[in-house]
């Protein structure tokens, strides 16, 4: 099955996504329109940030053979062991998927083991999450072998132009999940 998987998508390993609205070199040495190319370059950037969300989704399934834990509860378990503990409707605000999506995992996450729930003072009805011992051995065990692997890859790339483009990314992440984009959607739909 892993063979199949990794066939399938092999074509398509070495393609970058085309950009419909890019300028031809011709249109763009005449272009003094800044805006316009910097939304080419962030749709561009969207894109490829879209086609490798796809790519590290089939590399997870590579890495942890399909198993139990999948990349949505890998992500339930990490954000419980980096932030501690939380309810299910503050998991799904931060991903953002529907609280049914996230509470799914959880479930699943619950009957494996991997977390509990505990009380909520702040929250009678609404209880937090917690990663059990359990969990963390597994997240830890699921780390220990993606660090393996990422440690024998040579991409050719430099530690600081991976920063970088972490930074980048992060600006993007934090502008989508916030009031000005927010704001900036309202005033172009309202056009």
């Amino acid at each position: 099955m892993h063979q199949n998987i990794g066939a399938r998508n092999q074509e398509s390993s070495n393609m970058k996504p085309i950009n419909p609205i890019q300028k031809t070199p011709a249109e763009t040495m005449n272009s003094s329109d800044q805006s316009h190319d910097k939304a080419v370059a962030l749709l561009s950037l969207i894109n490829t940030t879209t086609a490798l969300f796809f790519r590290l989704k089939l590399v997870a399934e590579q890495v942890h053979h399909q198993g139990s834990i999948s990349a949505g509860k890998r992500g339930v378990l990490l954000s419980l062991w980096q932030l501690g503990s939380q309810t299910v409707p503050q998991l799904a605000r931060a991903r953002p998927v529907s609280r049914q999506h996230i509470q799914l995992l959880v479930n699943a996450l619950l009957k494996a083991g991997y977390v509990e729930y505990i009380e909520n003072p702040a929250h009678k009805r609404s209880r937090l999450v917690r990663i059990t011992q359990q969990g963390s051995a597994i997240l830890r065990s699921m780390i220990q072998r993606e660090m393996k692997l990422l440690e024998g890859i040579n991409l050719g790339i430099e530690t600081e132009a991976m920063q970088s483009a972490e930074e980048v990314l992060d600006t993007v992440r934090e502008f989508f999940a916030g009031s000005q984009w927010r704001e900036h959607l309202v005033s172009i739909e309202g056009q």
